[in-house]
């Protein structure tokens, strides 16, 4: 499984950016995928998951209301929208599946089996 994440950039705050992650292989639809963002001298952290088939979405307190994760099955991807974006945003933003089949989408980055390369927001106020 390879994940190439894309979209990352430089913008102000309150603006907005939209991230995608293309992922190969064929069973995708199957999997849970989420996002997780590392800042700098920062620990990495959850942001957002979806579950198989887009049944649940979950987030983390600090993006609820301001980003989206959706997936399109049909072109392998998985997005994050990022809107009212803040300087606390900026980081390495990694998405990742987790192959386990579970009932829920996981929080925990050790669920996580497949990963990204990450790609930088950088939000400046």
């Amino acid at each position: 499984v390879q994940l190439q994440a894309s979209g990352g950039g430089s913008v102000q705050a309150g603006g907005s950016l939209r991230l995608s992650c293309v992922v190969s292989g064929r069973t995708f639809s199957s999997k849970i995928m989420g996002w997780f963002r590392q800042a700098p001298e920062k620990e990495r952290e959850f942001v957002a998951a979806v579950s198989r088939r887009a049944s649940g979405t979950f987030y983390a307190d600090s993006v609820k209301g301001r980003f989206t994760i959706s997936r399109d099955d049909a072109k392998n991807t998985v997005y994050l929208q990022m809107n009212s974006l803040k300087p606390e945003d900026t980081g390495v933003y990694y998405c990742a599946v987790d192959s386990t089949i579970r009932s829920y989408a996981s929080r925990n980055e050790p669920d996580y089996d497949y990963w990204g390369q990450g790609t930088l927001v950088t939000v400046s106020s």
